[in-house]
């Protein structure tokens, strides 16, 4: 069995690669932005964990020197940044410096189907310089190149998902008939999987995409047949990719940044023209519809691996991620509430673990809701992308607007940072401790100021936190008024 790195571990394809890795036997190697974060919530003995960032190359540890391969799953597609290309190639260089200091025998890459090299979104652009860094390191390099990937969790999926779940007539702009060949997950794994170390896939680079070649117009009218949905799509030529970005966000619940890069880049075609790939890896790809069906299964089973918002990006390309790691205590504004808890422990972590999503904040989630929207507004994330699981909480793991930095329900610990747009930084922590015979619920709101603004921000909101905090302290006390 192979000894493999895998770079972009904890997104979507990445964290679905590492169970299928995991499962024919090989020893993985997880690079993490997030101290303590895990893939999976049990020990596995054939996946180690390695953290560092490859935006900052001091926060690296050596990568063990016998690699038989790297997946490099590396995008920057979280923040809207003026050097995305820069960004892009400064990371993939970092990455190619590193993993040289091995004796790794093969690199595999996976991007996004181009067609046409003179007229690239900015997306596209920025991965095909990261496919030259590395066919240009000298290390036996495999390309996948792929259409748009459908799966429970996938950023394509879920804005069709909800634009035609929300939406029964769209206007649409006429790129929106550009051709694409969807693949789903369950095949972008199989090929993947399958090149891993077979020498007629070296230094060669493959189009992958499904049977069907659509419209994404198409993909929305497939979708709508399949879930029983009447839908009419209008075409107008007005919508350019920036105004139908900001459409987008308040219709789905990927953020701005992510659909800004995706619909940039539907004005390509995505069609599978080199075809090599079947004739070394023959393999009949799923269709559409069927994909779709794994897609449904996986979300009624609440057995979503992973899904787009995964992935932790920190605003800036020298943004070093171990600074919002710890909640800091110097120039910071607190909100503390503490409440003697009314029922037990365990049922006061079960309230405090289902935080968030659907279960809302236990106090005005009317005025929760508000935040999300004004969020989306300023072009952050909003409240719309829920939470991956209703119950279970994993470090690293994204609920509405937030990050989970640390949880630990054992000793219950629970530590939220907001990736919301502020004037500085936030963290919101949930701790349990004993006094005498009782169990006390410590709610901590802290917020770090970005300059003046930030503190008139905070001392705005104060009255309003006040009340809010305070209800939703007892509330998850088991005190309701």
């Amino acid at each position: 069995m192979a000894k493999i790195l895998i770079t972009g571990a904890t997104g979507f394809v990445g964290k679905r690669l590492i169970y299928s890795l995991l499962e024919q036997g090989h020893e993985i190697y997880a690079l993490c932005r997030i101290p303590g974060r895990k893939i999976f919530p049990d020990e596995r003995s054939n996946l180690h964990y390695l953290w560092g960032d490859l935006r900052d190359p001091k926060t690296l540890t050596d990568f063990p020197q016998d690699l038989d391969a790297a997946y490099y799953l590396v995008h920057s597609m979280s923040e809207i940044v003026s050097d995305l290309n820069d960004t892009e190639v400064n990371v993939a260089k970092n990455f190619i410096d590193s993993i040289k200091k091995t004796q790794v025998k093969q690199i595999i890459y996976l991007g996004g189907i181009i067609n046409d090299e003179k007229e690239l979104s900015p997306h596209l652009r920025s991965r095909l310089l990261v496919e030259g860094i590395l066919k240009n390191s000298g290390l036996p390099t495999t390309i996948l190149r792929a259409s748009i990937i459908i799966g429970s969790g996938s950023s394509s999926f879920e804005i069709i998902r909800d634009l035609c779940e929300k939406l029964p007539i769209m206007i649409a702009p006429k790129w929106l008939n550009s051709p694409c060949q969807p693949i789903a997950i369950q095949d972008v794994l199989f090929y993947l999987t399958h090149v891993l170390l077979e020498s007629k896939c070296m230094n060669k680079t493959f189009d992958i995409g499904g049977p069907e070649v659509l419209t994404f117009k198409e993909l929305l009218l497939t979708y709508s047949a399949f879930r029983g949905l009447k839908r009419t799509i209008i075409n107008v030529p007005v919508l350019t990719p920036r105004l139908s970005s900001f459409w987008l966000v308040f219709i789905t619940s990927v953020r701005f940044s992510i659909c800004f890069y995706l619909v940039e880049s539907i004005k390509n075609s995505s069609v599978v023209r080199n075809k090599e790939i079947q004739k070394i890896l023959p393999h009949p790809c799923i269709t559409f519809q069927k994909a779709l069906e794994l897609a449904f299964q996986k979300i009624a089973q609440n057995e979503v691996v992973s899904t787009w918002m995964d992935a932790w990006q920190i605003e800036g390309m020298n943004g070093n991620i171990n600074q919002y790691l710890e909640v800091p205590k110097d120039g910071c504004l607190i909100d503390e509430k503490k409440v003697a808890i009314k029922d037990s422990k365990e049922e006061t972590l079960n309230r405090i673990w289902k935080i968030g999503g659907t279960s809302g904040y236990f106090a005005l989630n009317w005025a929760w809701r508000l935040r999300g929207f004004s969020d989306k507004m300023l072009g952050g994330v909003g409240l719309n992308r829920g939470r991956r699981h209703p119950s279970q909480i994993q470090v690293g793991d994204s609920i509405d607007f937030w990050r989970v930095l640390r949880a630990d329900k054992e000793n219950g610990d629970l530590i939220l940072y907001a990736e919301m747009k502020l004037p500085g930084e936030a963290w919101l922590e949930f701790r349990l401790e004993q006094e005498k015979n009782e169990w006390i619920l410590i709610q901590r709101a802290t917020f770090r100021p970005r300059g003046i603004i930030g503190r008139i921000y905070w001392y705005a909101l104060s009255p309003f936190h006040h009340f809010i905090f305070r209800k939703m302290a007892k509330n998850l006390a088991g005190l309701n008024d």
